[in-house]
């Protein structure tokens, strides 16, 4: 006791006249005392600076060291570089550091003491990267036998086929991170092994889950059989694309996302589809209707629709406001499965026409049903067609190349009774529908008729007996030469005069000219064409690849 307050009285005398080697300004380029060392390196007299680059270089000296680590029947072999290995405690050192440098001098002389009569080890930590970690693990141990298997569902022959579900075991790499940091700050310099850390591992799809689709929650089915046989193609790879589909709980799915890419390549053809307010041929022309026939499976399923947009113009294998367009992401139809057990997406042509069906596990009461009511707001008339010169057309043809559309505003009601009482009328669309102009493409106009010059030959008072006469159509005359027989005949005598020649015939009507493909036939300009708004210059129905000419279609063009 003594022996301390002696302590305390010199150093606050030393204080007091500033006498105090280390702690005055110059205590930094003293350095740090004697005594002080961190993972075994001596840190006196150097620098706060040259200390943590000691300490640095001395960590930097382990990522050499090898590690391996086991699971299952896996190895994964590595380093402590590779893992990311890296000086974990470094703000303990420099607290340690401070405490002899700075702070209240009274602290300091203590600790200072302290250090000189016993030293001091300040441990060094280190630890690896969980992410390098995880990233290795993932790599390493992916698909390891064990790994927990999803159960999956089909549809064969009107029933569903179930292939189970397995638990698995997974590496748990927060877990085994901490195992590793453990051995290599005990195991010292020499390689290092350790049992990475597993967990037993759930799918994320069980046979239960599955094992709940069994009702139909909705059902629709469509019309194809006015289309062409590329139109009809288009729309059974289309229902090929969405069939066999799985929502769990919360999950959306894409029409766009499924359907495309609209090449040649993906399965698709040229047809029929709606571009600028017109109809043109697109590869994959048509498959509105495969999303416009699932949009109404979604609503008998009661499923949320997350997104949907209306045609340009009207379709006519739905009623208005019961349709749903595709064009690129601008317009999509989008389903989120919003049952609490997963639903299933059947989706097949046959026999000209398309279904999709929505089956799940029905909650819904069997008095309660649901009706969907479109109702037409009001009309517009397309007006008169609209007429484009073709060259390459005889001259008087006309050729329609597409029909006229109504406009046409419409919306669309869900009507919900019970025990045929309703209970609940929500709008759900409140679309408009461009009308657009027939379209013709006319052939050009045919060259008017001009009559043939008639060549005047003065007749002669005395001809050569042998001299034959001009031929019928040169100059109108009766005379016969060298008619149709080709034969000479003798002249008539002078005692017999000619008869005076009477009213010339008219000439022959020339034979109409036909342009030929090479040299076209000079026409007026084409008729104008109404401006078409710039939301419909997406093709819907397919992404347009290249450059088709129009072509004449059928009712069902969407």
């Amino acid at each position: 006791m003594k022996n301390r307050i002696w302590k305390t009285g010199l150093l606050t005398a030393c204080l007091a006249g500033g006498l105090m080697f280390g702690f005055g300004a110059d205590a930094q380029a003293a350095g740090l005392p004697d005594g002080l060392r961190a993972g075994g390196q001596e840190l006196g007299g150097l620098s706060r600076q040259e200390a943590d680059e000691k300490i640095e270089e001395y960590v930097s000296g382990l990522q050499d060291r090898s590690v391996t680590i086991q699971a299952g029947d896996r190895t994964l072999e590595t380093t402590s570089g590779e893992l990311g290995l890296s000086w974990s405690n470094r703000d303990v050192v420099e607290e340690t550091v401070a405490s002899l440098t700075e702070g209240n001098l009274l602290k300091r002389y203590m600790a200072l003491t302290d250090l000189e009569q016993e030293g001091a080890e300040i441990p060094v930590e280190t630890a690896v990267d969980e992410a390098k970690l995880a990233a290795l693990v993932e790599t390493t141990f992916d698909g390891m036998d064990g790994s927990a298997k999803n159960a999956s569902i089909t549809r064969e022959n009107g029933e569903f086929v179930i292939t189970p579900s397995e638990k698995g075991i997974a590496v748990d790499t927060a877990a085994t991170a901490q195992v590793v940091n453990a051995a290599l700050a005990e195991a010292g310099d020499g390689p290092l092994t350790v049992e990475a850390v597993v967990s037993e591992q759930e799918p994320e799809i069980t046979t239960e889950m599955l094992s709940t689709i069994q009702d139909v929650l909705g059902t629709f089915t469509t019309d194809f059989s006015s289309s062409g046989s590329a139109r009809a193609k288009n729309l059974e790879v289309g229902a090929q694309k969405l069939n066999g589909h799985v929502l769990m709980p919360g999950e959306t799915i894409s029409g766009y996302e499924c359907l495309q890419p609209f090449t040649r390549a993906n399965g698709y053809e040229p047809a029929a589809s709606y571009e600028n307010g017109q109809v043109v041929d697109s590869i994959g022309g048509g498959v509105c209707q495969i999303s416009t026939t699932m949009y109404n499976m979604a609503l008998a399923a009661e499923l949320e629709i997350t997104q949907r947009q209306n045609h340009s113009m009207i379709v006519t294998y739905v009623k208005p406001s019961m349709d749903a367009a595709i064009a690129g992401t601008y317009k999509d139809l989008k389903v989120t499965n919003n049952y609490s057990t997963p639903i299933y997406i059947e989706a097949y042509t046959s026999g000209r026409k398309l279904t999709f069906t929505c089956y799940g596990q029905e909650t819904r009461p069997e008095n309660r049903k649901v009706e969907y009511v479109s109702e037409t707001i009001s009309r517009t008339d397309p007006g008169a067609p609209i007429e484009r010169v073709n060259n390459a057309l005889a001259p008087g043809t006309r050729r329609k190349v597409s029909s006229g559309h109504t406009g046409i505003r419409s919306r669309l009601w869900k009507v919900v009774t019970v025990d045929g009482v309703e209970t609940e009328r929500t709008l759900l669309n409140n679309d408009t529908y461009n009308a657009s102009k027939a379209v013709y493409e006319v052939g050009p106009a045919a060259p008017a008729e001009t009559p043939a010059p008639v060549e005047e030959t003065p007749a002669q008072d005395t001809p050569p007996a042998t001299e034959p006469q001009p031929s019928e159509g040169l100059d109108g005359g009766p005379g016969v030469g060298l008619g149709q027989g080709g034969s000479s005949q003798p002249a008539p005598t002078p005692e017999t005069p000619a008869p005076a020649p009477e009213t010339p015939a008219p000439p022959a009507d020339p034979a109409p000219v036909t342009p030929s493909p090479e040299t076209p036939a000079p026409t007026g300009d084409p008729a104008p064409v109404d401006p078409v708004p710039t939301a419909w210059a997406v093709p819907e129905h397919g992404e347009r690849q290249g450059s088709f000419s129009p072509a004449a279609v059928s009712a069902y063009v969407a």
